[in-house]
């Protein structure tokens, strides 16, 4: 299809770019001319609706534009055209053989989850059938549909748990096979008006959709016209931007001559007057009456004029217009006259509708028509909408909410039974917006204010900093009751700790607790764990306030958490002595956050079993994670489950991506930049570090500041550059030895050591060992006395480094680190050797490189083969070592395809597209040297 000739006049430019972006998902792209010289018609520049295109001709041999964006934002004021272009763009894409979806924002339907996701995927339901049942159900509760969906074509189903990640993931892989046939285009006007659960989704899915260094790029693109771009936080730096200008006065003199003539000075004036909007241009250029004196106030006096000619319509049509205008929505409404009905024919002569179908040209249009008529008529029109949709209970709702004028008990518990539904899908978002309507609606103060803390408490499980404390300080200014004030102060203060202000933030809290210890103990407890969580990122335990004791026997959960997450290592013996009460008598909600604790204590076995059967609790729990979530991925890494280690952090990540938090992310990207080093991927792990490093200040968040250092030191490690591991290791320690931060930096002191001895440093390092020895006394945890036994060794003189290894090695337990066990098994090792003890060598080197090979540890798997051979043992280099060659993720892929997981269901554990998984298998094969997918199970059990 050639359509060079046609485009909105001065927008040459913007149409290129958005035809690029379609032509990098249909693969298809044409010569191009300049197009801002062609004049358009009025109509196809300023309405909603364009000009029908005319008929296709022969496009000729077209080429992919792979490195054209994938997602684009256009963005502009009222009026500016960007309608006009995603109908140009949505014809493009039509015209190269993609399949459009489309939705469009509503202002009245915002505060519905999901609700413009279910308007975009209407058309596509029935395919969802072939989703994985998890994935299923999820998108099932997300869109509102009964269990049973019948009308939707998608099966019944039990109900599932609202878990935002797994929703996007549904999303994700329906996306993924919807553009398996043909390319896709996904497009959302007026995206301010979008609800947040769906712009969220939708942005984590398109974000794993983007071209991949390492796979095929998925035929998936999508568009958002908007006139904020600050309302679509979910899309950020990785995203287009297209901001419309006002039009050149060149562009819109072609316009205004397009339309009516207009004598010498009214030409000028509307041209003076309309500064370049082509929506004023047009639809005051064609006015019947003299444009008043003195300035237009736009969007004003365009409102003014369509309010006028709605005015003058018969009563029958603005009865019918004004239930439109109310319904505002773009799925229809039963009870409303069908597009044919001759009630919309005087509408339409009039400009307010669309030619074919039953919608306003403009949302300037519907505003006028709804504005203009009186309040009375509105509040019955609502009224009626209400009724029609009685089988639609969260959309008569909100209607019933726009009737009401006073307080009303049923409409206030009809919006919170809405909140409720909204948070069960994980709309928390939406159920923050009705609750808040149901507080103003609300009867009784008492109930009332109930009501404004439960959204306070949504509004921070979306994220929504500003909203959450906007919503408290709502709360504050009508009550003084202590157990209000005290639920609000928990809720912000649980999403300030997840921000980088820590400094300002444990002020806060630490404050906050102080004031409610009296009045209110327990919610001052949970302030106080809020701020355990922020000293230790900050890595400051000093003025954390005495712990209120409430109407318990002894100190329970909180009081431990506290204790322990500030100070790990004081006392430890008696806070494990603790530990193991609690979790005797724990419920599976405290068990996440007792696992939190062991690990915090090096009770690493223990800490993985409790997160293992807290598993459920720990993702029920609502969309943001929770404080030190990170730990999670940490005790997966250390306990040496890499792979669970893997996807705890991928979906940390994945949570603290799409809501904005990036303390999060960064702990997150911290681990996985560790686990990557390890694994040998050291300019993965550098990367990984670089962003860690854009998202917080290292003087702010010194555990995270720490980790990424340890991350970059065993990179350095893994390359051989030990003069670069022992820089960033002696970072994790001032000047005169002290640790940076009190629990992050002690682990790395046997590599620390390790680097040192190679480096020339030995001296400066023992310093460090010495002072870490008499700080952490005879409490220290077997754990780090494995590894401060490590640290002896190497840095011993030869005569004196044997009991140090033997020591570190000698306690079973410690089998459950198992990287840093064959650690000390390779240094022995290579310590027995230098003394010709080969035989004794050759023990502790096997089982070593068996843990490295087990673990994927590829560059210490590799010196521990050096030494094996060294050492006169024969080492071949066996089929598990071809992975070496693969990405992490890669191996990851390998690893759950030879267990005989589906291409959906690795998806579904790697949050990326079967697509996508079966781009990475398919250049992965050919490395392995396999031709088939049955081949992977034995070439890994050969290895075993």
């Amino acid at each position: 299809m050639d359509r060079r000739g046609e485009g909105p006049v001065g927008r040459g430019a913007e149409l290129a770019r958005l035809r690029e972006m379609v032509d990098a998902v249909t693969g298809a792209a044409e010569p191009r001319r300049a197009l801002s010289a062609v004049p358009p018609t009025a109509a196809a520049t300023a309405s909603r609706t364009p000009a029908a295109p005319p008929a296709a001709t022969p496009a000729g041999p077209r080429t992919a534009v792979p490195s054209a964006p994938r997602t684009a934002v256009l963005s502009g004021p009222l009026g500016i055209g960007k309608t006009v272009l995603v109908e140009e763009a949505v014809a493009w894409a039509r015209a190269g053989g993609a399949r459009v979806l489309r939705a469009e924002g509503s202002e009245s339907e915002a505060g519905l989850a999901f609700a413009t996701l279910h308007q975009l995927l209407r058309p596509v339901l029935g395919e969802a059938r072939a989703l994985p049942a998890r994935q299923r159900r999820a998108l099932v509760r997300a869109l509102g549909l009964p269990e049973d969906a019948p009308a939707s074509g998608l099966p019944g189903d039990a109900p599932a748990s609202g878990d935002p990640l797994l929703t996007g993931t549904a999303l994700l892989t329906l996306l993924s096979a919807l553009a398996t046939g043909r390319p896709l285009l996904l497009v959302l006007d007026d995206a301010q008006w979008c609800d947040r659960a769906s712009l969220d989704a939708l942005a984590f899915a398109v974000r794993r959709l983007e071209p991949a260094p390492e796979g095929e790029p998925e035929p998936v693109a999508l568009l958002l016209a908007t006139r904020a771009p600050a309302a679509l936080p979910a899309f950020g730096r990785t995203t287009a931007h297209l901001p419309l200008a006002p039009l050149t006065p060149a562009a819109a003199a072609v316009l205004v001559d397009a339309g009516p003539p207009l004598p010498a000075p009214a030409r000028a004036r509307l041209l003076a007057e309309a500064a370049g909007n082509p929506l004023a241009l047009t639809e005051l250029g064609r006015a019947t009456s003299p444009l008043a004196p003195g300035p237009l106030p736009l969007p004003a006096a365009l409102e003014e004029l369509l309010a006028a000619r709605a005015h003058a319509l018969p009563a029958a049509t603005r009865e019918a217009l004004l239930l439109l205008a109310a319904a505002d929505s773009a799925d229809p409404v039963a009870g409303l006259p069908a597009p044919g009905d001759p009630v919309w024919a005087p509408a339409r002569e009039a400009g307010l509708l669309d030619p074919a179908t039953a919608r306003f040209r403009h949302p300037l249009a519907r505003s006028a028509v709804y504005h203009a008529a009186p309040a009375p008529d509105r509040r019955a029109a609502h009224r009626r909408l209400a009724a029609l949709l009685a089988d639609h209970p969260d959309r008569s709702a909100w209607h019933l909410a726009a009737a009401s004028t006073d307080p009303d008990a049923e409409v206030s518990a009809a919006l919170a039974r809405t909140a409720a539904r909204a948070r069960r899908g994980g709309g928390h978002a939406a159920a923050a917006r009705a609750l808040h309507r149901a507080a103003e609606l609300a009867p009784v103060p008492g109930d009332a204010t109930k009501l404004l803390v439960r959204a306070v408490g949504a509004a921070a499980a979306a994220g929504d900093q500003a909203w959450a404390e906007e919503l408290a300080d709502t709360v504050r200014a009508r009550t003084r009751e202590p157990a209000a004030l005290a639920a609000v102060a928990v809720h912000t203060g649980r999403l300030a700790a997840l921000t980088t202000r820590h400094g300002t933030v444990l002020a806060r809290l630490t404050e906050a607790a102080g004031r409610f210890g009296t009045s209110s103990p327990r919610a001052a407890l949970d302030l106080l764990a809020s701020a355990a969580a922020v000293a230790y990122y900050a890595g400051e335990s000093d003025g954390m306030p005495d712990l209120p004791r409430g109407r318990e026997r002894e100190p329970g959960p909180r009081h431990a958490w506290t204790r322990v997450v500030t100070d790990p290592h004081t006392h430890r013996s008696a806070a494990v002595e603790r530990l193991n009460s609690l979790v005797a008598q724990a419920h599976t909600a405290d068990l996440p956050a007792l696992g939190i604790l062991a690990w915090l204590l090096d009770e690493t076995p223990l800490a993985v079993r409790l997160i293992d059967r807290g598993a459920d609790a720990w993702d029920g729990r609502g969309g943001l994670p929770e404080g030190l979530a990170g730990a999670v991925a940490w005790a997966y890494l250390e306990r040496g489950r890499w792979e669970d280690a893997g996807a705890a952090a991928r979906r940390l990540a994945a949570v603290a991506r799409g809501a904005g938090l990036g303390h999060a992310l960064a702990c997150a990207l911290a681990v996985g930049a560790t686990l990557r080093a390890y694994q040998g991927d050291a300019e993965g792990a550098r990367r990984a570090v670089d962003e860690v490093l854009t998202l917080v200040d290292p003087l702010e968040s010194r555990s995270v500041a720490v980790t990424a250092r340890r991350a970059l030191g065993a990179a350095a490690a893994a390359e051989g550059a030990w003069e670069l591991a022992y820089e960033q290791l002696r970072a994790l320690f001032t000047a005169d030895g002290a640790p940076v931060h009190a629990h992050a930096a002690y682990p790395a002191l046997a590599d620390l050591a390790a680097a040192a001895v190679r480096t020339g440093h030995g001296a400066g390092a023992e310093a460090i060992v010495a002072r870490a020895e008499e700080t952490l006394g005879a409490d220290a945890s077997p754990r780090l006395r494995a590894v401060l036994a490590r640290a002896r060794g190497l840095l011993a003189g030869p005569a004196e480094a044997e009991p140090y290894f033997r020591a570190a090695l000698a306690d079973p337990y410690l089998a459950h680190w198992p990287f840093e066990r064959a650690l000390t098994q390779l240094d022995f090792a290579e310590w027995l050797r230098r003394r010709r003890r080969i035989a004794e060598a050759r023990a502790p080197l096997a089982e070593a490189l068996e843990t490295f090979r087990r673990l994927g540890a590829g560059p210490w798997a590799e010196r521990a083969r050096a030494e094996s051979r060294a050492a006169g043992v024969a080492v071949t280099r066996t089929a598990p070592d071809a992975l070496a060659g693969l990405s992490p993720q890669q191996r990851e892929i390998v690893v759950l395809a030879a267990r005989g997981l589906t291409n959906r269901e690795i998806g579904e554990k790697l949050f990326l597209s079967p697509r996508t998984i079966g781009s990475h298998l398919y250049r992965t094969f050919p490395k392995l040297g396999i031709t088939a997918r049955n081949q992977l199970r034995d070439l890994l059990d050969e290895a075993a």
